[in-house]
This record gives C-alpha cells, structure tokens and sequence, in this order.
C-alpha cells in the first residue's frame, strides 16, 4: 500500500480542491464563507486577519439582529481560526455592538 501525500488530490472526493491559503484576503474569504454557512447570519466583512502557527485567524464582523433604522442593528465580531487548507477549525463570538459603535476591531484594544 503507498503512501498518500497531504497534497495528493483524489477524484473521490478524499480532499477539496481547496488549496493552502496563502494571503489574508484568501484566508478572510475563507472565514467569511464558512463562517456564514455554519450561522446562518449575514456577514459584513473581515476586520483582520493574521497568520499563527498552524494557519489563521481572522475576525468577521456579523449581522446578529437586524433592526429598523438600520443604525439600530447589533453586530458582533467573530474570530474564526483556519487550518492552512482555510478549513475552519474553530470560532467563537467575542464581541456584541451596536452598529455605529467606534470602539470595534483590533482584538486585545477594548
């Protein structure tokens, strides 16, 4: 029996076509996508993203209550860990806000 690469890719649907992440955008894309389909809330973007050792982290701020006027809506951030495949690993929601809020964003500074 051989050996099969991590890189190998196989017609059986053993591994994604999904390649390594290799840049923030690919990464936050990434998390943003999977993000959305494992909550079923809408997103509004990355506000970071950043490599660590065994892939990424990005935040993704997120729709959590949407309210009329819009300026009413409550946000949240989330950070989303990716494997270097951009597989999600892991993600918790560390922040809830009201939209319009000026102290959102870099984790660590609220």
């Amino acid at each position: 029996m051989s050996a099969r690469r991590a890189d190998d890719d196989t017609e059986d649907g053993g591994r994604s076509d999904r390649s390594q992440c290799r840049t923030a955008a690919e990464a936050a894309t990434a998390a943003i996508a999977q993000l959305a389909d494992l909550t079923s809330k809408a997103t509004e973007g990355a506000t970071s993203a950043e490599p660590i050792e065994d892939g990424w982290l990005v935040e993704v701020e997120v729709l959590e209550d949407r309210r009329i006027p819009s300026s009413s809506d409550t946000l949240a951030l989330y950070e989303v860990e990716l494997d270097p495949d951009g597989n999600l690993v892991a993600y918790r929601r560390t922040r809830r806000y009201a939209r319009g809020s000026t102290d959102i964003g870099a984790r660590g500074t609220s």
